[in-house]
C-alpha cells in the first residue's frame, strides 16, 4: 500500500481476517504430494464478457474510464470498476470471500497477499504473466507458500529526503552506509537544524521506516519455508540498536507533533527525514516549485550490509471463484504491460512495477523518480505469511519503547520474537 495510512487498515481488521483464515480451505491444504496450486492455462484471443473490478482510493476513481482503451482493443468485453474507500476494503474482501460473493479482480494491498491466499479465494498466476518484468521485491509481495497469486500493479519504496542547501553548508554529501548517515544527521544538526533527521519513534506505520535497517543488516524474518519467525537474530538487534542511536544521541525526535515534519523540513527545522515517492508532491504544495528545484535532494538509502529499503504499493488478483477468469487475466496482463503502467502514472501518478517502463522518457527524465527506480532495484517485500498484520503491531508497540524510553535491544529483538512465536506465521 502506498502509505502508513493504507497499512493501518489490515490491523484494525485483524480479528475478522484470523477467524476467514482459520476456518478456510485454503490452497495451502493442497494434499501431500500433489506439490504446489498450478494455474491453468489462459485461452487465446480476446477478451469477452464483463469483468467485474474491486479498486480502492484514487486507482478505483480512475480506472474504468481508463480501462476504455482495454475496451476498444476487446469490443467483446467489459469492465466494470467497483470503487471501494481503503478503510472499508480489507472486511469488504474477506466478507466476500467468507460469503462466496467475490468480484473477477480486486486490488490487494500487499500485506494483505497472505491472508487472503491462504484461504484458497485467489487464483494461481498462469503463465501468460512474466514474473522477470517486475521488480523482484513487488514479484515477490505476490508469492505465497511459493506460489504466485496475482501481479504487483504498482509499488512505492522509501528513500532518504534531505535538504541539499543544508547539507551544502554543512559540507557533507549524501550518505551511503550507516555511519555516514550519523555523520550526516550530526553535520545538519550542528549547522543550525533543530534535527538532523526525523524517524518514525514507533506507533502506526514504524515497521516501514524499520525494516529496511534489518534488512541492511542482513537480518531475515522467517526461516527458509515461512513457518517460523526469527526476530531475535544478531542482525535484526544490530539494526535496532542503530535505528535507536538517532534517538539516543539527540539527532530525531521522539514526539514531533502531527503536521509539522512538511513545514519544519521547509523552514530548516528538520534536515532529511525517510519517506515515499507522494512526498515530493506535498513538499511541493508546503515550499513551492522554487524550494523543491532548488532545496530538496534525494536518495538512496544508506545501507549497512547490503541496500535494502520497503517496498509497499498494490497488486492485482482474480479470484478462484471467477465466472470469467480468462478476461479477468487478460485484463489484468494488459495493465501489467510497460507502456499500460505508463499510461496508468500519467494518469494518477502510481510508480510502475514492471521495469521496462522506468525507461519511459515520462519517467526516466524526472531525477526524483530516477531515485526511486534505483532503490526499488534492492527493496524488499514483507514475508506474504496470513498473520503479517498482527506482527506488524507488535514491531511497532516494541519500536516505540525502543526509541522513546530506551528500552535494550536485545529485550526488545527478544520481546517482538516472542509475541511474534505466539501469534505464528498462519502457513
Amino acid at each position: 500500500m502506498r502509505s502508513n495510512a493504507r497499512a493501518t487498515v489490515g490491523v484494525l481488521a485483524a480479528a475478522t481476517a484470523a477467524a476467514l483464515v482459520l476456518s478456510a480451505c485454503g490452497r495451502s491444504e493442497t494434499p501431500e504430494g500433489e506439490g504446489e496450486p498450478t494455474a491453468s492455462a489462459i485461452e487465446e484471443g480476446p477478451a469477452t464478457g464483463t469483468i467485474e473490478v474491486w479498486a480502492m482510493g484514487t486507482e478505483g476513481e480512475a480506472l474504468e474510464e481508463f480501462a476504455a482503451t482495454f475496451e476498444e482493443a476487446n469490443p467483446d468485453a467489459t469492465v466494470n470498476v467497483t470503487a471501494v474507500p481503503w478503510d472499508a476494503a480489507h472486511d469488504k474482501i474477506t466478507t466476500a470471500i467468507a460469503g462466496g460473493q467475490t468480484p473477477d479482480v480486486s486490488m490487494i494491498g500487499t500485506t494483505w497477499m497472505g491472508e487472503m491466499a491462504l484461504t484458497g479465494a485467489l487464483d494461481p498466476t498462469p503463465d501468460i504473466i512474466d514474473s522477470s518484468t517486475f521488480f523482484p521485491g513487488g514479484w515477490d509481495s505476490t508469492v505465497v507458500g511459493g506460489t504466485s497469486y496475482g501481479v504487483p500493479w504498482y509499488v512505492e519504496t522509501r528513500v532518504l529526503y534531505y535538504r541539499s542547501d543544508l547539507a551544502e553548508r554543512a559540507g557533507v554529501e549524501a550518505p551511503t552506509d550507516w555511519e555516514g548517515l550519523t555523520e550526516f544527521a550530526t553535520a545538519i544538526q550542528d549547522g543550525g537544524a533543530e534535527w538532523g533527521i526525523n524517524l518514525q519513534p514507533g506507533q502506526t506505520g514504524a515497521w516501514q521506516t524499520f525494516m529496511p535497517f534489518a534488512w541492511q543488516a542482513g537480518a531475515e524474518i522467517t526461516n527458509d519455508d515461512e513457518t517460523e519467525f526469527t526476530f531475535d537474530s544478531p542482525e535484526f538487534v544490530a539494526a535496532l540498536e542503530k535505528y535507536q542511536s538517532f534517538f539516543t544521541d539527540g539527532l530525531a525526535p521522539t514526539d514531533l507533533p502531527e503536521g509539522s515534519l512538511e513545514p519544519g523540513f521547509v523552514d530548516g527545522t528538520i534536515g532529511s527525514f525517510v519517506s515515499g515517492p507522494w512526498h515530493v508532491g506535498i513538499l511541493r504544495d508546503t515550499g513551492g516549485e522554487e524550494f523543491v528545484t532548488n532545496d530538496l535532494a534525494l536518495t538512496p538509502l544508506p545501507a549497512d550490509a547490503q541496500p535494502a529499503s520497503f517496498i509497499g504499493g498494490s497488486n492485482l488478483s482474480v479470484f478462484e471463484s471467477s465466472e470469467n477468469r480468462d478476461a479477468a487475466w487478460k485484463f489484468v496482463q494488459w495493465l501489467s504491460e510497460p507502456e499500460t503502467q505508463v499510461a496508468w502514472y500519467e494518469t494518477v501518478n502510481d510508480l510502475p512495477s514492471v521495469q521496462s517502463a522506468w525507461d519511459d522518457p515520462a519517467i526516466a527524465d524526472d531525477p526524483f523518480l530516477g531515485v526511486f527506480g534505483d532503490q526499488l532495484d534492492s527493496a524488499q517485500a514483507p514475508p506474504a505469511v496470513p498473520t503479517w498484520e498482527q506482527i506488524t503491531s507488535v514491531i511497532d508497540t516494541e519500536l516505540e519503547k525502543l526509541c522513546k524510553t530506551g528500552a535494550d535491544p536485545q529485550e526488545v529483538a527478544t520481546a517482538i520474537q516472542t509475541q511474534a512465536s505466539a501469534i505464528g506465521t498462519g502457513l
